[in-house]
Parts: C-alpha cells; structure tokens; sequence
C-alpha cells in the first residue's frame, strides 16, 4: 500500500522479546507504518510514549511484573495526548474486554487475527475509530443485550466492600460474617457477573451500576 501521508507510528508492548520482533518484522512489510519504539514493560511504555508520542501503541494484557495492560492502558490516554492504545491479546473474556475498554483503548485485536486485519486495526485505531475483533464483538454485543444479573441485599454490600479494595478476611469483620461465607458469596458473584476475579467483579458492577 502506497501513501503520500506520513506513515503511522507504532509502539510495541509486549513482554515476550520474539512477540515483539515478530510483529517488528510483520509491521515492516507495511511502508505506511513504522515501528518507532518496544517495551517490555507497562511502565517502559508508559514512558516511551510520553517521550515518542507515537499514533497507536499496541498493547498485551498480561506483561509480566509491574503494572498489566490495562493500567498502562489507562495511564497512556491519561497522560499523553493524541496517544491510541489498541489492545492485542489472546485473551477474550468479558472482565477483560470491558477492563480494557473503560481504561481507554481505542480497540480490542486477538492476536489469533490474519495480518490485514492488523493492518487495518492499526489504521483504523491512528485515526481514533474503534476496531473489535469478531468475537470481542460477539462478546460486547451479547453483554448489552443480557439483562442485568440479579444480586441480593449482601452480595451488593460485599461488591461495595471489594470495590474499596478490602480483603475477605477485611469484608468478613465489616459485615459481620464468616469469611467462609464472604467466599460462598463472592463465588456467586462471579457467576452472575461471568468473571473469575475480584477486579473483574468490581470493573463488570460498575460498567452496569451494580455498586451500593
């Protein structure tokens, strides 16, 4: 594909060094898009993109020691103006697709995708538009469409507990219960919200208003 405009300038964040030189070389086939930087850490790219302030900083989820993702994902839009984060990842659950998205990111790419659908990510994120792989998709359109899960009395006191960052045994003694009963219920709320930890329990309340 030939441009007359400058090309788009990426930032890789990955923490697998071969991830990295595989997208490094797959990006090189592109004369309009140029890899200008790679982290190998949630706060390298964080300040990598404060100092590069490329177009479109494609992000993985899981990175290892420091921060993940999506808080790299959040401090990027944050702090640096103009920056696009478009997550690419193997993972596709509910918790962290809606993680992600409240965080900032312009898209949401499974890395499983051909390489034009990257492309046209890429492109497509530089210019601020959104891009969902087909079963991101499925996932965020099927999640609107559900009706709201149906918690009790206690289940939102301990949701409203857990979003303040307490742990069970915390949770346990401000509710006056067992923590073998804040677990029983804790169970039950991943159920009903589809997640299978506690960030996604209180990311899922609040994205539908669930919190106390």
């Amino acid at each position: 594909m030939t441009t007359s405009h400058p090309p788009v300038r990426i930032l890789l964040c990955d923490d697998h060094a071969v991830v990295r030189a595989g997208l490094l070389a797959l990006l090189g086939s592109e004369p309009d898009i140029e890899v200008v930087g790679e982290a190998g850490s949630g706060e390298e790219a964080v300040a990598l993109t404060a100092r590069l302030t490329p177009d479109v900083v494609l992000m993985d989820l899981q990175l290892g020691e420091g921060i993940d993702g999506v808080e790299t994902t959040r401090r990027i839009v944050a702090g640096t103006a103009g920056a696009h984060v478009l997550v690419l990842t193997t993972y596709d659950t509910d918790a962290d697709i809606t993680r992600a998205i409240e965080a900032g990111a312009t898209g949401y790419l499974l890395k499983a995708e051909r390489p034009e659908e990257l492309f046209a990510a890429i492109r497509s994120a530089a210019q601020g538009r959104t891009t969902l792989s087909p079963p991101v998709a499925s996932r965020v359109m099927a999640r609107m469409r559900a009706p709201l899960p149906t918690l009790t009395d206690r289940e939102r006191d301990i949701l409203g507990q857990l979003s303040q960052g307490l742990g069970n045994r915390d949770i346990a003694r401000a509710l006056f219960i067992s923590e073998a009963t804040v677990k029983t219920h804790l169970g039950r709320i991943y159920d009903k919200l589809g997640v299978d930890t506690r960030a996604g329990a209180v990311s899922v309340a609040k994205e539908q208003r669930l919190l106390p």
